[in-house]
């Protein structure tokens, strides 16, 4: 009997496994992913000047082609992308009919990898290079949804269309809030389009690269592709108020604003007893500067009382300048019915300045991250014990400082001594 009812347990067990493989359920082969595709429109600079042959032997137009081959056949497949010209069309000398040439070359959606590869096999080298304009076409390309956004710019110069500045454009497009990274790539850039391709990408938070060969240029576009598959966390867009009384309140995250020249703004974050605000804010500067300059990020309590302070200062050495600052809340007592959250009021400030000539609109990219933790039972770091303010800190070092000094007195003292003795 006890053989019989093993046997046919396991012949169930083997009908059920068939039927699983042979039938898989319906509502997994089309449930819906959750997550929306991430979008990528490739910008491809098709000037006049892409005819120069110094990319390995071969013109930059077909240097272009033949990484834009490569890249299309690593495309992942979660990945919308698009394909968009500027100067492809019109070989004439009219300026303004030149800077509006740039066109959709392959809608940006779901790849078919034959058709979009006929597309580029298309291409000639032909007219002006209306950066700006495509970029604000490419912006249109990837509008709707809440999907990372990404494109990628590849010249061989720099913009023929001014007054449209295509690093204002950037910047425009970065100040709507709507986290489109421009990520540019130079083909054998000279130092003018350098300089400008940076600005671009700085003003959005991508990258600049510069690109002498073919297997250089597929391989960057290739990994800008999969970083837009894999995206990092996406800062949330908020406004921060001119007092502390009118601030957001903001929980923990990834937070990004603008903040104008030598301005100070205000956020406000909740904290329980027994927690640990932690704050960092990283402030950019995306256009000329002058040298000299800093960032403050002060924790206050809502009455104005200074609790916590992290600063830092630059020399125009760099581009992002950085600080944080660690608050830990006592654990409130047993018999003290009166604890609560409390309001802690973030302050950021930056003492920027810049030429008369640069334009100071929009204000400067600022990210801020907030983190409220559990705050150790025991905690090992300096701020825990109110040192982030310096007071005790500093009391420290000079009393260490008295005692080591008068030790060494003492021991030469005695060695003087004893010396003359001997």
């Amino acid at each position: 009997m006890i053989i019989s009812k093993r046997s046919a347990a396991a012949l169930c067990g083997l009908v059920a496994t068939l039927a699983v493989g042979l039938f898989p359920p319906a509502a997994s082969a089309d449930e819906p992913s959750g997550k929306p595709a991430p979008k990528v429109d490739l910008v491809l600079d098709v000037s006049g000047s892409m005819r120069a042959r110094d990319i390995d032997g071969q013109s930059r137009m077909a240097a272009a082609k033949q990484a834009f081959n490569e890249v299309l056949d690593a495309v992942p497949q979660e990945v919308e992308l698009g394909i968009r010209t500027l100067g492809a069309n019109y070989p004439g000398k009219d300026k303004k009919v030149g800077c509006e040439d740039t066109a959709q070359l392959y809608p940006v959606g779901p790849l078919d990898r034959t058709e979009a590869k006929t597309a580029v096999a298309t291409l000639a080298p032909t007219g002006w290079t209306p950066i700006g304009p495509a970029l604000l076409g490419a912006a249109k390309d990837l509008e709707g949804g809440d999907a990372t956004r990404r494109i990628v710019l590849i010249t061989d110069g720099e913009d023929t269309c001014a007054p449209l500045d295509p690093c204002e454009v950037a910047r425009d497009i970065a100040a709507k809030g709507i986290h489109l990274v421009i990520d540019t790539l130079g083909l054998v850039p000279d130092a003018k389009t350098r300089r400008q391709l940076t600005c671009i990408a700085e003003a959005t938070g991508g990258t600049y690269t510069s690109v002498q060969h073919t297997d250089e240029l597929s391989g960057r576009v290739t990994q800008l592709v999969d970083r837009a598959a894999d995206p990092v966390v996406t800062p949330v867009a908020t406004d921060g108020a001119a007092r502390c009384a009118d601030a957001p309140v903001l929980k923990a995250g990834l937070y990004s604003d603008r903040e104008k020249f030598s301005e100070h703004r205000w956020y406000r974050v909740n904290v329980l007893p027994g927690q640990e605000l932690r704050a960092s804010v990283s402030v950019a500067a995306d256009r000329a500067v002058d040298r000299d300059y800093g960032v403050l990020l002060r924790a206050v309590t809502v009455h104005g009382r200074e609790i916590v302070r992290g600063s830092e200062a630059g020399d125009g050495r760099t581009d992002v300048i950085s600080t944080g600052l660690r608050y830990p809340k006592p654990e409130a007592d047993d018999d003290d019915a009166s604890a609560a959250e409390e309001g802690v009021c973030l302050q950021v400030s930056n003492s920027f300045s810049a030429p008369d000539s640069v334009k100071t609109t929009p204000g400067l990219p600022v990210e801020l991250t907030i983190q409220v933790v559990d705050s150790p039972d025991e905690p090992s770091d300096v701020a825990a014990f109110g040192l982030g303010r310096g007071w005790w800190l500093l009391g420290l070092l000079v009393l260490t400082g008295l005692v080591a000094g008068l030790l060494w007195g003492w021991v030469s003292r005695w060695r003087v001594a004893v010396w003359r003795t001997n």
